[in-house]
C-alpha cells in the first residue's frame, strides 16, 4: 500500500511539474487562457489518471494548437513517442458545429447536452472513429487510450517533430500520392464503413513517403444523413488541391461512384 501512495505521489509530482513548467514558458498574458482551455481540474485529473495507468510517462510542449484542441508530444514508460490530444472544455463556438456530426450518429445516442458531456463525447468519437480507421487498414494515427477529454495515439514524426502537413511538402510524385488517399478515402468507407468530413491537404499528414489521414473527430458512419454530402466535399478538396498540382484527377461524381460502388480500380 505504502508503494502504491508513493508511485501516485510521484505521478501526481509530474503532473504538477509539467503543469508548472508549462506556464514558465507561456506569456503571463495568456495564463488565464492555458488554464481555463487546456488545464482545468478535470483534465488535470484525466492526464493523472493515464499516468497511473502507464499510458503516459512524461508530457512535453505543444506541437499543434487548433479551434478544438492541442497537441502535445510526449512518451511513454517504454520511451515510444506518443501525441497527446487536450480537447478544449470552454469553446462554446466549436462545440455548436460538433452536434451535427453526433446526431444521427448510431454509436452516440445518449449524449449529456452540457458543454464537456458534448466535448467528453466528441473525444470518444475521434477515439472509436480512429480505432475503426486503424482496424480496417487506413493510414492514421494509432489510438492507445483516451480519458475524459485527453486522448493519446500514436506521434507522427519524431524526436518530438511532427511530421509535415501535406500541404507543406513539396511531392515528387502528386498523381501516385492523390491516387492513393482517393484509395484510403475506400478503404475508410468500405471497411471502416465512415465518411471522413472534412478531408483537405491540412488534414492529411505526410510521413515516410505515405499520407497519414489526421483529425478525425466529425467522421460519420456511412449511414449518416450527412455521409453522402460530407464525401462528395472530401473528394472534391482532393480534387481541388491536387489539381493546382497539374495533376489529372478523376471527376467527382465517378470517383464517389468508385468509392461507394465497389469498383476496385481505387485499391
Amino acid at each position: 500500500m505504502s508503494r502504491q501512495r508513493g508511485a501516485e505521489g510521484r505521478t501526481e509530482q509530474r503532473v504538477r511539474r509539467y503543469e508548472e513548467e508549462y506556464l514558465m514558458r507561456t506569456k503571463r498574458s495568456e495564463d488565464s487562457e492555458v488554464i481555463e482551455e487546456v488545464f482545468d481540474k478535470l483534465t488535470r485529473e484525466a492526464v493523472y489518471e493515464l499516468m497511473k495507468k502507464g499510458i503516459i510517462a512524461e508530457i512535453y510542449g505543444a506541437v499543434k494548437a487548433g479551434k478544438e484542441a492541442r497537441i502535445y508530444s510526449g512518451i511513454n514508460p517504454q520511451k515510444k513517442e506518443l501525441a497527446i490530444k487536450i480537447y478544449y472544455v470552454v469553446s462554446g463556438e466549436f462545440r455548436q458545429g460538433m452536434l451535427k456530426y453526433i446526431q444521427n450518429d448510431y454509436r452516440f445516442k445518449r449524449v449529456k447536452n452540457t458543454p464537456r458531456g458534448i466535448i467528453y463525447v466528441w473525444a470518444q468519437k475521434e477515439f472509436r472513429n480512429l480505432k475503426e480507421a486503424h482496424k480496417a487498414g487506413v493510414k492514421v494515427p494509432e489510438p492507445i487510450e483516451i480519458e475524459r477529454n485527453v486522448l493519446v495515439m500514436e506521434f507522427i514524426g519524431e524526436k518530438g517533430e511532427p511530421a509535415p502537413l501535406l500541404h507543406d511538402v513539396r511531392l515528387d510524385k502528386p498523381k501516385a500520392v492523390y491516387n492513393r488517399l482517393l484509395g484510403e478515402v475506400k478503404l475508410l468507407y468500405t471497411k471502416a464503413e465512415l465518411v471522413h468530413g472534412d478531408l483537405s491537404e491540412y488534414n492529411v499528414m505526410f510521413w515516410k513517403e505515405e499520407p497519414v489521414l489526421i483529425d478525425i473527430s466529425q467522421a460519420v458512419p456511412t449511414n449518416h444523413p450527412l455521409a453522402e454530402e460530407l464525401l462528395l466535399r472530401d473528394i472534391g478538396n482532393l480534387n481541388r488541391y491536387f489539381s493546382s498540382l497539374g495533376v489529372k484527377v478523376v471527376e467527382v461524381e465517378k470517383a464517389y461512384r468508385r468509392i461507394t460502388g465497389g469498383d476496385k480500380s481505387l485499391r
